[in-house]
């Protein structure tokens, strides 16, 4: 077989690709094939290094090695150094084609950076790449506006902590003080209004006989702001805050828990404070605040100060405002019952984990809209009550919420007075509607509990004139008694015991009418 056949089937064997040897040859394609890749990628060395061989070497040993065991010839052809020399002129030929492909796209690449940079290029500038610019910039142009709208405001400056250590026979407390003149204004509402209310109409609101005797000119408004709402012993209060009252300015004091070993003193000096008062005032103290207080004395083994008489605002504010149905969070009553709109409140949920980050290392900036927040709440707790007794002492003649009205009117019936719940009553029925149909039905109830039934049917049959088809069957039952028992008007029961039909049980119904029906035919004989 010709010699120069076979080198060329072997050298130009590609990948994917077998060269056929003859049979009885050891096959060395595989190697043969990787040395071709690898001539491929990177140039041949140069024969005369040290150490090297080229490929064309390789081919040539292998073929003489082959030709020996076979015992072939040159039969004509090449010998082998020519062969040699032939391969290694047609692998300096690809490797120079490819080193000019090689230098002509590292050309063009350096054409079209120098193109971007704005450098000189062959040729004139594309105008597509131009607009391409100019897009590409107005687009980014456009983001920064877009963002520059969207940009949040700088975070405020950090504020300092506005508490002082006070020194005190029992260790130093964290103290905050201010002091709101005799005129100011929380909402619509004056904040020493709290101090004309009569003891008599504050003990009927809460329903407190006790309050009857308290001076409320030395109460203790009292809020706190705690670690948690859990309660128990792993609550604590970080932070107290008192109100009172000295002439008609109020004095809000803030005991601050730096620290945890800080905490009986400061115990020690809401004790003082609670000793020289004579009531306390808190919003859901009387299940959440004052508890917590006493476990905190005894935990830290400082005497329980005695117990005041207390006035819970909440149990009041639920009573009046439940016909609202709006619920009784604090919040809510300042914004809606006395016009006050908190700007930039912390959230209450927020204050434990601010006060744990101040523990841990925080410069305590973060508690100042905390402190600020307890402060709101003890000026609240004084409009509220101000305005509470006011709108309960005014008996209706000041316009109201129809629904506040009922509200005062069922209170004053539980507390005893039934002029006042009277007048609260006839004032909310001129709504009408359902709150009006409840107000006569009270009022209707007191009259006829004063002995006054003629008025009381009159309230009724005028409850009937708001009530809807369908709605009036309680309204003919509480007629059908009234009639029954107290009027002896037996014709006018039976009436409205048919029409009470769909309130009562059938065989409750069915007795009534048949008791109604014996005692007229007992009368008519």
């Amino acid at each position: 077989m010709d010699l120069k056949r076979k080198l060329s089937r072997l050298t130009n064997a590609g990948p994917g690709s077998q060269a056929r040897a003859p049979v009885d040859t050891v096959v060395e394609t595989p190697a043969v094939e990787a040395r071709a890749q690898d001539a491929a990628v990177a140039p041949i060395p140069p024969v005369e290094e040290a150490g090297t061989t080229t490929i064309a070497e390789v081919l040539v040993q292998a073929l003489r090695k082959r030709m020996s065991m076979d015992g072939e010839g040159t039969d004509g052809g090449q010998p082998p150094e020519t062969a040699l020399r032939t391969a290694q002129a047609e692998v300096a030929d690809r490797e120079a084609t490819r080193a000019d492909g090689l230098v002509d796209l590292r050309e063009e690449a350096r054409r079209r950076l120098a193109a971007k940079r704005g450098g000189a290029a062959d040729g004139p500038a594309d105008p597509r790449v131009e607009a391409l610019r100019q897009m590409l910039s107005f687009w980014a142009e456009r983001q920064g506006t877009a963002s520059a709208r969207k940009a949040v405001a700088p975070a405020p400056e950090p504020r300092a902590l506005p508490v002082e250590a006070r020194a005190t026979p029992h260790g130093t407390v964290h103290v905050a003080e201010q002091v709101y003149a005799p005129d100011h204004r929380h909402g619509t509402a004056p904040v020493a209004a709290a101090l004309d209310v009569e003891a008599r109409l504050v003990a009927g609101l809460a329903l407190h006989p006790e309050l009857e005797s308290v001076d409320f000119t030395r109460m203790l408004m009292l809020d706190t702001e705690t670690t948690g709402l859990a309660g128990g012993t792993g609550t604590v209060p970080f932070l107290v805050g008192l109100g009172w009252f000295e002439g008609r300015s109020m004095r809000v004091q803030q005991l601050f828990l730096r620290r945890m070993g800080e905490e009986a003193p400061m115990l020690r000096l809401l004790a003082e404070r609670m000793a020289s008062s004579s009531c306390l005032v808190t919003y859901n103290g009387k299940s959440f605040d004052w508890p917590l207080l006493r476990t905190r004395f005894v935990l830290n083994r400082v005497p329980v100060p005695k117990e005041l008489p207390h006035l819970d605002l909440l149990h009041c504010a639920r009573r009046v405002f439940k016909h609202r149905g709006e619920g009784a969070r604090l919040v809510h009553l300042e914004s809606k019952v006395l016009g006050h709109h908190r700007v930039g409140d912390v959230d209450g949920s927020q204050i434990p984990e601010l006060y744990f980050r101040f523990l841990r290392g925080t410069d305590g900036s973060e508690l100042v809209p905390v402190l600020e927040h307890n402060q709101k709440d003890l000026l609240l707790l004084a409009a509220l009550m101000g305005d509470l007794v006011r709108r309960f002492q005014s008996e209706g003649s000041e316009q109201q919420d129809p629904r506040d009205l009922l509200g005062f009117a069922q209170v004053a019936e539980r507390a005893g007075d039934a002029a006042r719940a009277l007048t609260f009553a006839k004032a909310a029925a001129e709504s009408g509607g359902p709150v009006g149909i409840e107000a006569l039905v009270l009022a209707s109830r007191l009259c006829r509990r004063s002995g006054d039934c003629d008025t009381a049917v009159a309230h009724l049959q005028r409850a009937l004139t708001f009530a809807k088809p369908g709605q009036g069957a309680v309204l003919h039952l509480s007629l059908t008694k009234l009639y029954e028992h107290s009027l002896k008007d037996l014709p006018r029961a039976l009436y409205h015991a048919r029409l009470a039909a769909p309130v009562e049980l059938p065989e409750d119904h069915q007795l009534r009418l048949e008791r109604l029906e014996r005692r007229l035919s007992r009368q008519g004989a």
